[in-house]
């Protein structure tokens, strides 16, 4: 019958489900961020580096106060 597939497709779903969610703990483990910022496009980049050149940390979000000048 039709509910014969379930356990299958629930096994699927769980293996294409876990790559994501282990992505989000290396990123943590690694960068200390559990977020990743995509550096595809050439303006990321140089938003990623901006932000690193000004604050010292890309991923903290930081307001004008932390701007010197």
């Amino acid at each position: 019958m039709w509910y014969e597939i379930l356990p299958s497709a629930g096994i699927i779903l769980t293996f294409m489900t876990i790559p994501g969610f282990a992505m989000y703990g290396l990123n943590k483990l690694v960068l200390g961020n559990g977020y990743r910022r995509n550096m595809d496009l050439r303006f990321n980049r140089m938003m990623y580096q901006r932000d690193m050149r000004l604050t010292g940390d890309p991923y903290k979000q930081n307001g004008l106060n932390a701007v010197d000048g």
